[in-house]
């Protein structure tokens, strides 16, 4: 039977020219993708792929139902939403690795009061998520804002807060100092550490990475590079365990003040800022919905 979902995985396949794309922008297996799109035929009775093409390749009636499919799924984004059907149905969200965790938890909490809705979750970087959402394979997401502010005309921004960036340590770099003192540390000794010790960089082509990389910049630090990693939670580990040190974002619900084992230092004062945010498209009218999850995330 034809359903709401094949579109969407149909408009996938088609935007992304791979079975394999689709399923990681619809949050799905390749076999289910694959299920979908037999099932599709079947329901329309319609040859959509060209299955003798070493790639996925569309058929001449195959264009021509996607063009139609875009259509459809675009007057549905379109359709105001009542407030009592809001929080039920279908939504696929992404975020952040960083946020996924939390974002996990405030969507089983809304799960229990709305056993309705059915949410799909999926991780991507900031670039690739907007990317997603903007092409409608996501619903809304959580992700770093760009330092220069810069958002794609049909997406909306809900700002949701911002992480200040610090010199992240083991209790043993810092001297076993209490938080206090740690944090009257100067410049010049924050810039000793970063010389003296192994640097734990975080990935300079995702927008956080690119505002590390701003900060040391502007205040003239270069550090003794080691290794550069695409997780925080990683870099975190390798530094409780004195690899090295770095500087990150401290998270919104990562509870770094209270760990014994790390040290966290100024840079400087006012900080550098980390700002975290939702976005969705600007024609999708789920607002209570959305704005319930930024109320969770805040």
């Amino acid at each position: 039977m034809l359903s709401l979902r094949m579109l969407r995985t149909l408009h996938a396949v088609a935007r992304s020219g791979s079975f394999a794309l689709a399923a990681e922008r619809t949050a799905l297996t390749q076999a289910a993708v694959s299920l979908q799109m037999r099932g599709l035929e079947e329901a329309l009775g319609r040859q959509i792929f060209d299955r003798r093409a070493r790639q996925v390749a569309l058929t001449r009636e195959g264009r021509e139902i996607c063009a139609k499919v875009e259509r459809i799924l675009e007057l549905i984004d379109e359709l105001p939403a009542r407030a009592e059907d809001a929080i039920r149905g279908s939504v696929i969200v992404g975020a952040v690795v960083s946020v996924i965790g939390a974002l996990s938890l405030a969507v089983a909490h809304l799960k229990t009061e709305h056993p309705e809705l059915e949410v799909r979750l999926t991780s991507a970087r900031s670039t690739e998520l907007a990317r997603m959402v903007e092409e409608g394979d996501v619903d809304l997401a959580v992700v770093v804002g760009n330092a220069d502010g810069a958002l794609h005309e049909s997406l909306a921004w809900t700002p949701l807060y911002e992480e200040p960036l610090m010199l992240v340590t083991s209790r043993a770099t810092a001297g076993g100092e209490t938080g206090a003192k740690a944090g009257a540390r100067t410049g010049g000794e924050v810039r000793s550490i970063l010389r003296e010790r192994s640097f734990l960089r975080f990935d300079r082509r995702v927008p956080t990475g690119a505002v590390i990389d701003d900060a040391l910049r502007t205040l003239g630090i270069k550090p003794q590079e080691y290794l550069e990693l695409n997780s925080i939670e990683t870099i975190v580990s390798l530094v409780r365990n004195d690899v090295g040190v770095s500087v990150l974002p401290v998270l919104h619900n990562g509870h770094w003040h209270d760990d014994a084992n790390l040290r966290l230092i100024p840079l400087c004062n006012p900080p550098f800022m980390r700002s975290v945010g939702m976005i969705h498209r600007k024609s999708n009218k789920r607002t209570l919905l959305f704005n319930t999850l930024a109320h969770m995330l805040r």
